[in-house]
């Protein structure tokens, strides 16, 4: 598809809209403030909900009807500064596509730079790391990427990667969200909008949200509530969110009047936004006298749907819940891989770092995990030794109480957090996880990156290799067979347990043949595999 049509233009507002409200609790999970404005996800789709509604009440299938009525739609419905921004991006969109005489992707991306230029120019002082710049940085990749690709499909596809890269980097330039360990919920937002205009383009069916969708992921959401930080109430300067729009503007008004309505609200307060035309404008504000936020409005024309919110007192109930729900002892872990992710959340970890023999996590991460854990004790598990040191640097750098178990392997952390007892103190966990570790014997099946003689081992580039904490102990050309090897070098009379994590390219079933065949072979032994997911390491075993 090379030119889109109004028709197909309408179906792409209501599947961006659509993929967004399906989203929404996930993108909530990701705000890092307690802001009285609501939660990103709820905003944005709340947004794009009143654009669609405008969307649908245009007879016509004219694209500029459709446009205008977008942009007309999400600045009625525009919730909080994410959603305000939002709508900015819809208008810079709209103001290129209504004049365009045929819709493509050249012109697209034109729409795109004009998006960015609104949206910067609606806040007083843009933030990098936010939506805005997930936004700027697909509208500079737009132009070239118009050139590449003609068809929308391939130019949506590559569009979006775009933003998923730059998306990633935010936490690099925000550090309210370095701190949280999340990407920006505006540009995450965003991007759920033209993953629905992509899916719609490709012919894929969008669902419509369940019923009472706001509820959907609302465990998950409400567990990261409390991500960044509570705003210290002798630090919120300005107590009154105000938001209003401003109608039948008086006759005598001018656009330089509602440039002089910005600067008199920024004399008041920050956080300002004043968009919109001598038709309808929108004003959000943060101020401690909402009084005159108000009676300027008056000056230019009729107030219409008034919300101020009293961000003390919000964030009080938000002190106080963080308070009633924080846990008396947590868990911190560290790991590669999805699959020992999900091991370890199994086992009630509270917080999980990626991170493991070739990303070792630094202090500032592990700190900014142990600061995240809504609890004043925490034992933390660092799964290698190449990362205690820097946990008991962490340690030493927060005001909460922190017990370090010195795992120096994945098995070892999930051998110490099964013998977590939430019923004991944390002196007395302490001692319990740490003679979990003794039980412990730890293999790895990987492959040599170098030619060497190590061990007594001549090994080529290229060998399948099994090692324990300390040396090569097997080497061979079959992963299964080096494992094998691997396993008969740790097993002892005492061993009962066999526990292999596969990953690094190992199948499910590859690994439940390799444990029917020790299952043969030991017969005396419980055998089991679990989805690792680990990088560079086929498998990792435990025997215990």
């Amino acid at each position: 598809m090379k030119v889109i049509d109004g028709a197909k233009l309408r179906e792409m507002i209501v599947g961006g809209a659509k993929n967004l409200e399906n989203n929404k609790a996930m993108v909530d999970s990701l705000n890092v403030f307690p802001v009285p404005d609501g939660d990103t996800g709820t905003n944005m789709s709340l947004t794009m909900a009143s654009a669609v509604r405008e969307v649908e009440n245009v007879a016509s299938n004219d694209i500029d009807d459709i446009m205008n009525a977008y942009a007309r739609g999400a600045l009625k419905g525009a919730r909080g500064n994410s959603g305000v921004i939002l709508s900015q991006i819809i208008k810079g969109l709209s103001k290129v596509i209504v004049d365009a005489k045929a819709l493509n992707t050249k012109v697209f991306a034109k729409a795109m730079n004009s998006a960015t230029e609104i949206a910067y120019n609606a806040v007083t002082k843009p933030k990098e790391g936010t939506i805005l710049t997930v936004i700027r940085y697909m509208s500079e990749s737009s132009n070239l990427l118009a050139t590449r690709y003609a068809s929308f499909i391939e130019f949506f596809d590559a569009l979006i990667k775009k933003g998923e890269e730059i998306l990633a980097k935010t936490p690099d330039m925000l550090p309210v969200l370095k701190k949280a360990g999340v990407v920006d919920a505006g540009g995450r937002g965003l991007l759920c909008v033209f993953y629905g205009y992509l899916m719609i383009l490709k012919g894929e069916e969008i669902p419509d949200a369940p019923e009472h969708s706001g509820e959907v992921g609302s465990d998950h959401a409400q567990e990261n509530t409390f991500s960044g930080e509570i705003h210290d109430l002798d630090n919120i300067k300005y107590a009154y969110c105000t938001e209003y729009f401003i109608i039948n503007i008086k006759k005598q008004a001018t656009e330089e009047d509602i440039e002089k309505l910005r600067d008199k609200l920024m004399a008041i307060g920050d956080c300002v936004i004043v968009i919109g035309d001598l038709t309808l404008v929108k004003v959000h504000v943060h101020t401690n006298q909402p009084n005159k936020a108000l009676m300027y409005a008056l000056q230019l024309g009729e107030i219409d749907k008034i919300k101020i919110e009293n961000m003390l007192e919000q964030n009080r109930q938000l002190m106080k819940k963080k308070e009633e729900e924080k846990k008396p002892l947590a868990m911190l872990s560290i790991c590669a891989g999805d699959g020992m992710k999900n091991i370890f959340e199994d086992l009630m970890v509270d917080e999980i770092i990626e991170g493991g023999q070739t990303m070792n996590p630094s202090v500032d991460d592990i700190l900014t995990a142990v600061n995240k854990i809504n609890s004043d004790n925490i034992i933390i598990l660092p799964n290698n030794k190449n990362i205690i040191l820097a946990a008991e640097q962490a340690k030493e750098l927060t005001d909460k109480k922190c017990f370090v178990v010195p795992t120096v392997n994945v098995p070892q952390g999930i051998a110490a957090a099964i013998a977590f007892d939430t019923d004991v103190s944390a002196e007395d966990n302490v001692e319990a996880m740490s003679e979990a570790l003794s039980t412990v014997k730890y293999g790895q099946v990987t492959y040599a990156v170098r030619t060497t003689k190590i061990d007594g081992f001549a090994l080529k580039e290229g060998d399948i290799i099994g090692l324990n904490d300390k040396h090569v102990i097997a080497k061979g050309k079959a992963v299964t067979d080096v494992a094998e090897g691997v396993i008969g070098k740790l097993i002892d009379d005492a061993s009962e347990i066999i526990t292999l994590y596969y990953g690094n390219g190992v199948g499910e079933e590859e690994a439940n043949e390799l444990t029917r065949h020790l299952e043969e072979k030991y017969p005396d032994f419980e055998i089991v595999a679990y989805y690792g997911g680990q990088p560079h390491y086929y498998y990792m075993i435990s025997v215990e």
